[in-house]
C-alpha cells in the first residue's frame, strides 16, 4: 500500500476516534432532545455512498478498538451518523429495545445506523422495538 493511502486510512480512524470522543460526552451530558435533530440524514443512499458508509463503519470500530475506554453502540452510532452527514451521505440512525418477553440481557437496548437500506453498523440479531429513527421518517398525509 502507498504510504499516502495509509496516511489517509489513519486520519479517517484518527477522525473516528475524535468523533467517538465527543458523542460518548454527548451521550454523558446532554439530555436526547438537544442532541437528537444533529443525526441521520434524509435521501436515499446512492450505492457508491452505501459502500463508503461501511468502510466509515469500519473505521469507527477500528478506532473503539484503539481507545481507552469503552464505546458501546449508541455511541458508536451517533460518530457514524456524524461522520456520515459531513459527507452529505443518507443514512438513518436507529434506536431500538428487545421486546418486554426477550428482557433480561445486556443488549436489551441497541442503536445502529443504516444506509442504502441496510444495516453498516452494529447488526445484531433478534427481534427489535424501534423507539427512535432519526431523521424521523415523515407519514404520508391522508
Amino acid at each position: 500500500m502507498r504510504r499516502a493511502e495509509t496516511w489517509r486510512l489513519r486520519s479517517r480512524t484518527l477522525e473516528a476516534m475524535g468523533a467517538l470522543c465527543l458523542a460518548r460526552l454527548t451521550v454523558a451530558w446532554l439530555p436526547f432532545s438537544l442532541w437528537r435533530g444533529w443525526l441521520g440524514l434524509s435521501g436515499a443512499a446512492l450505492p457508491d455512498a452505501a459502500i463508503e458508509a461501511q468502510r466509515l463503519a469500519q473505521h469507527i470500530d477500528r478506532a473503539a478498538a484503539r481507545l481507552p475506554f469503552p464505546t458501546l453502540c449508541l455511541p458508536r452510532a451517533i460518530a457514524l451518523s456524524r461522520l456520515l452527514l459531513r459527507r452529505g451521505i443518507p443514512h438513518q440512525l436507529v434506536i431500538a429495545a428487545r421486546p418486554a418477553s426477550q428482557r433480561g440481557g445486556t443488549d436489551d437496548l441497541h442503536a445502529w445506523v443504516e444506509a442504502g437500506g441496510r444495516i453498516v453498523l452494529g447488526e445484531l440479531p433478534g427481534r427489535w422495538l424501534e423507539t427512535a429513527r432519526l431523521p424521523a421518517q415523515k407519514k404520508p398525509s391522508t
